[in-house]
C-alpha cells in the first residue's frame, strides 16, 4: 500500500532541506514539516559560508568537497547569489605561519597557495600585523537568512516537495505522523531536530549527551566603501578548526595564545568576517556550552570579537549595525550523528555548527541508507 508520501523530513533547516533535496531527486513524494513558519534556527542566524579548508581530515573535509560541490548547484538552479568564493587565513603570528605552511603540505592544501603580506594587500585591506596568508579556492558564501527560505521555496517550485509550516510533531509510528494540525502520512522519515532534544526520540537523543552551544555574531558596516573578495579568518581560526587545529604545528600556537588571548580562547572565539551585497560584515563568533544557554548577549564577548577582527583588517569608522545570537547542537565527541532506528526511520543530528558545511552529503548518505541508491 502507497501512502501520502514516500518520504517525511521532519525540521526545515539545512539538514532537512539537504535530505529533502537528495530524495526528491530520486523522485521520491516528500513533505517536510516544521513547527515554525519559517526557517527560524542555526540555519539561518550564521555566515552562509561553506567551509571546505579548514574542515577535521578524512570525513568530515570530504563531506564539506562535496556539500560545496551541491551548494554551488543548487545556487545556480534557485537563483542564490553566491557573495565570495575561496577563503583567505591570515596570520598575524609566527607559530600561525608555521600552521598555514604545514596545512599547505597537506593533501587538504594542495590547491591552496601562501600569501605575502603585500599580496594579501591587493585585494584586502590587512593591517600591518599580518605576516603572510593562505588562499584557498575551495569555498562559497550565501547569505544564509535570504538563502535558506529560496531554498526551501525552489524545493516546493522545482523538486514537487510540500512543506507544512507551524507544525509540530507529537507522535510517529509510520506510516502515521501525528501533527498539531491532524496527521500525515508517509512510508519512511527522516527527524533533523537540531538542538531540540526533548521531541521525537527524546531518550535516545537524550542517551548521547548532547548539549547546545550558543554563538554570538555582529554586522559590521564599514566606514568607508572595500571590498573582501573572499571570507576572512585569522589566528584564532586556526586553533579551533580541526584540519589545523590537530596538526603537530598547531601546539606553539596554541600555547602562545591562550597566553595572550586567554579570554577569547576561555570564549571560544574565532575570527569569520564575509561580506555581503550591500557591503556591510557578517562577523563572528563565540562559544558558549550549556544545557539550555541563557538568551543575553555578552557586550564583552562582541568587543573580543571585534578585536580580532581589527588586528587583521584595517575598517576605519566601522560600525556594529546588527547583533544576533544563535544555537545548535554540540558534542565533544562527534561532529555529526545518525541514529538507524529502524530501516525507515532516522535521526540526524550535526552536532558541531558545520551544517552550512556538510549537510548536502549527509543528507545523500541518509537517503542512500533508506533507498540504496542517490540520483547520479
Amino acid at each position: 500500500m502507497r501512502h501520502g508520501y514516500d518520504l517525511a523530513v521532519v525540521g526545515a533547516g539545512i539538514v532537512g532541506l539537504a535530505h529533502a533535496l537528495a530524495a526528491a531527486r530520486l523522485g521520491k513524494r516528500v513533505v517536510v514539516i516544521d513547527r515554525d513558519a519559517q526557517a527560524n534556527g542555526a540555519s539561518i542566524r550564521n555566515f552562509g559560508f561553506v567551509t571546505v579548508t579548514g574542515q577535521q581530515a578524512g570525513e568530515c573535509w570530504a563531506r564539506a568537497r562535496r556539500s560545496r560541490d551541491v551548494w554551488a548547484e543548487v545556487a545556480r538552479a534557485a537563483g542564490i547569489p553566491v557573495l565570495q568564493r575561496g577563503l583567505t587565513v591570515l596570520a598575524e603570528r609566527g607559530e600561525a605561519v608555521a600552521v598555514l605552511e604545514a596545512f599547505r603540505a597537506t593533501d587538504m592544501g594542495a590547491a591552496c597557495r601562501m600569501l605575502t603580506p603585500a599580496e594579501a594587500a591587493s585585494d584586502l585591506p590587512i593591517t600591518p600585523r599580518v605576516r603572510a596568508a593562505l588562499r584557498s579556492p575551495h569555498e562559497l558564501r550565501v547569505e544564509s537568512r535570504t538563502a535558506i527560505p529560496r531554498l526551501a521555496a525552489w524545493l516546493a517550485e522545482a523538486h514537487g516537495v510540500t512543506f507544512l509550516w507551524s507544525r509540530s510533531v507529537t507522535g510517529l509510528a509510520l506510516p502515521r505522523i501525528e501533527t498539531s494540525r491532524g496527521p500525515v502520512h508517509a512510508e519512511a522519515a527522516v527527524i533533523c531536530p537540531g538542538d531540540d532534544f526533548t521531541g521525537l526520540y527524546a531518550a535516545r537523543i537524550g542517551a548521547m549527551g548532547f548539549t547546545r552551544c550558543l554563538l554570538q555574531m555582529l554586522r559590521v558596516t564599514p566606514g568607508t566603501r572595500m571590498s573582501l573578495p573572499t571570507p576572512v579568518m585569522s589566528d584564532l581560526g586556526l586553533a579551533r578548526y580541526l584540519g589545523y587545529a590537530e596538526l603537530p604545528e598547531a601546539a606553539p600556537l596554541k600555547a602562545r595564545l591562550d597566553a595572550e588571548r586567554a579570554e577569547a580562547r576561555a570564549e571560544g572565539i574565532h575570527l569569520i568576517a564575509v561580506q555581503s551585497a550591500d557591503g556591510s560584515l557578517v562577523v563572528g563568533d563565540s562559544h558558549r556550552y550549556a544545557a539550555t544557554p541563557h538568551p543575553f548577549a555578552d557586550a564583552r564577548v562582541d568587543d573580543l570579537i571585534l578585536a580580532e577582527l581589527d588586528a587583521v583588517l584595517d575598517l576605519p569608522g566601522r560600525a556594529v549595525t546588527e547583533r544576533w545570537t544563535g544555537t545548535y547542537a554540540s558534542a565533544p565527541d562527534r561532529l555529526a550523528w545518525t541514529d538507524h532506528v529502524s530501516e525507515a526511520e532516522k535521526i540526524v543530528i550535526v552536532t558541531s555548527g558545520t551544517g552550512a558545511s556538510t549537510a548536502f552529503a549527509i543528507g545523500e548518505e541518509t537517503i542512500q541508507s533508506l533507498y540504496g541508491r542517490i540520483a547520479a
